[in-house]
């Protein structure tokens, strides 16, 4: 703990702070609940996507195994050539937003191409989607938990540090103020008690030498 000033301005100083601390703590506890349910609802939205895209694969696996031709689907058929990402803002945090995808697809010949690989690029491109979308949730996240984790921090030091140690500097300077109070009444009353003793000297002498 820093040393204080034990004047009656540094009182009014560490009563200042205390109030901003105290004005400022419930606004930093709800921001740190609001991130909390935030991070809570994208994971929750992830792993929904993730789920969608596993069951997707799953069914997709299935329906392309029926044709005993998965050599016949051309490999890079499906590129990913625009991610459209857009701004959204969590509890003062600037996250991307996941808006879509553009894809581009190979040339192959259509001749020689069985006609089941249209439909198989589609389920492709939904697949690709999923993940793309899942990626922007989890950067959503990681912002948000590192938001978190700086208001977590501020918090901690508000309750644990910052509130109690302004209290207890409030009450030593002025129990320290109190007792200054009460020496300088002892000092006034100390002093007025001697004049009184010097008048009475006084007023005696004048007695005899009359």
């Amino acid at each position: 703990m820093a040393k204080i000033k034990l004047t009656k301005n540094e009182l009014k100083v560490q009563k200042d702070a205390l109030k901003m601390y105290r004005r400022y703590l419930p606004t930093l506890t709800l921001k740190k609940q609001q991130l909390q349910t935030e991070i809570r609802t994208i994971e929750a939205k992830a792993n929904a996507v993730n789920e969608e895209k596993r069951k997707l694969e799953e069914g997709f696996n299935s329906w392309i195994a029926v044709f005993s031709e998965k050599s016949a689907f051309p490999e890079g058929i499906i590129t990913v050539s625009n991610i459209k990402k857009g701004k959204g803002n969590i509890a003062g945090v600037d996250i991307p937003t996941f808006e879509g995808a553009d894809f581009s697809r190979g040339d192959y010949d259509l001749y020689e191409t069985p006609l089941w690989v249209d439909i198989a690029a589609n389920h492709m491109e939904k697949a690709m989607l999923l993940d793309l979308e899942v990626e922007v949730l989890d950067e959503q996240v990681r912002l948000l938990e590192r938001e978190l984790l700086a208001t977590s921090q501020r918090v901690n030091l508000f309750e644990k540090v910052k509130i109690p140690e302004t209290m207890e500097n409030i009450k030593k300077i002025s129990i320290y103020m109190a007792d200054q109070q009460v020496s300088a009444v002892v000092r006034s009353k100390i002093s007025k008690r001697k004049i009184a003793l010097r008048s009475d000297e006084v007023s005696e002498r004048q007695v005899y030498s009359v």
